[in-house]
């Protein structure tokens, strides 16, 4: 497991540089009567997650992670197990984007991934996977007025934009 951390560490950092050099092609800094340009969010978003790879690493090199102190191989049946899981339900989370939108597809992910992954109790479980996408809604849809995929629940949200718009 040791080398898997470090691996991965590497890999998303080397993805997160990636990330900020294709967003600062648009503008990063704050554009007068405007706000942040178009780059501003990702390339932040991009730095924190380059600030944890490299702190990742620093855990590696110390050996103070447990993955770091773990004799075993690459990937045990357990890693194997988690990763197919993960991996899988979010592949399945984006095909659901099509059918029951984003805010239909994140309660279902996170009522999978919570509950049954994490072995969280229903009443956690509940709270954030229904109170997720009401944040994200309004955060993204009346906040930023960037419209995310609804699917075929769009007709739902009808209500929602003659209140707030």
């Amino acid at each position: 497991m040791k080398r898997a951390e470090i691996i991965t560490a590497i890999l998303m950092a080397a993805l997160s540089i990636y990330f900020m050099w294709k967003s600062a092609e648009l503008e990063v800094g704050w554009i007068p009567e405007e706000g942040p340009g178009g780059g501003a969010w990702p390339f932040w978003l991009a730095a924190i997650m380059l600030l944890c790879c490299i702190w990742i690493a620093i855990n590696w090199f110390r050996r103070s992670s447990p993955p770091s102190k773990s004799d075993k191989p690459f990937m045990d049946s357990y890693a194997v197990r988690m990763f197919l899981l993960v991996g899988g339900s979010v592949t399945a989370m984006i095909g659901l984007v099509h059918f029951i939108g984003m805010y239909g597809a994140i309660p279902v992910f996170l009522i999978f991934y919570i509950r049954y992954l994490g072995q969280h109790s229903w009443l956690t479980t509940l709270l954030i996977s229904l109170g997720s996408p009401i944040v994200i809604f309004f955060f993204f849809d009346i906040a930023l007025r960037v419209v995310l995929p609804k699917g075929y629940l769009e007709p739902l949200f009808y209500p929602l934009y003659d209140i707030f718009l």
